[in-house]
């Protein structure tokens, strides 16, 4: 008998459109993650100003072509 709990039941890391502000990378993040998406949006832009602004920008669209889209 296998156990259920070793399963992943969340969602895909996927793309939102309902809530998105730009393409709804962060907001995907934070219901892959289960956490509120301003808190991952926050915290994307702190990580983005800290690391001089180019990784940050580079991994937003990196992540925009690659994540489906909801």
């Amino acid at each position: 008998m296998t156990d259920p709990t070793l399963y992943n039941t969340s969602p895909g890391l996927r793309r939102v459109r309902q809530g998105a502000i730009v393409a709804g990378v962060c907001g995907g993040i934070a219901r892959w993650l289960g956490w509120d998406p301003t808190l991952v949006r926050i915290l994307y832009v702190v990580a983005t100003i800290a690391s001089i602004g180019f990784p940050g920008i580079l991994t937003y669209l990196l992540l925009w072509f690659i994540m489906p889209r909801d």
